[in-house]
């Protein structure tokens, strides 16, 4: 399978698919997709990338180890639902925030922070996984 067609369009479709991953990672609050589904596609980004390069290029192109990112992953997600404690209501109870960023409002939600979480930890889960089977498939 490691042919020069697909050695030559792996990059591409690479970063065709982390940014399709951060769409859908931003179109999960009011519509289908979010963390869950963006980390596979992003995880499955980096998996097509070490059939193509090896596992070496997929660690060195990400530069932390996979289990670091899904371990940031979740401590954002419990920051997200520990926020909730401290303005004394419920856990996990969604919290809005509207800083203005060069004139313009921006929403930010202990939500989103949560997809995000949700992402990483999804990532570096899978993207471990991956890695290790692709390791192995090359002994």
């Amino acid at each position: 399978m490691n042919t020069v067609i697909f050695r030559t369009v792996a990059p591409f479709i690479t970063a065709l698919m982390l940014l399709f991953s951060v769409f859908i990672l931003l179109r999960g609050h009011n519509e289908p997709g979010g963390g869950f589904i963006g980390g596979l596609i992003a995880a499955s980004a980096l998996a097509i990338y070490g059939i193509a390069f090896g596992v070496g290029a997929v660690r060195r192109a990400i530069r932390f180890h996979p289990l670091a990112i899904a371990g940031f992953g979740l401590l954002l997600s419990c920051i997200a639902g520990l926020a909730s404690i401290l303005f004394a209501v419920p856990f996990m109870t969604g919290l809005w925030i509207y800083p203005v960023v060069f004139g313009v409002e921006v929403p930010l939600s202990s939500v989103m922070l949560f997809d995000l979480g949700v992402y990483f930890v999804v990532l570096g889960a899978v993207a471990s996984i991956a890695l290790a089977l692709e390791e192995r498939e090359m002994d």
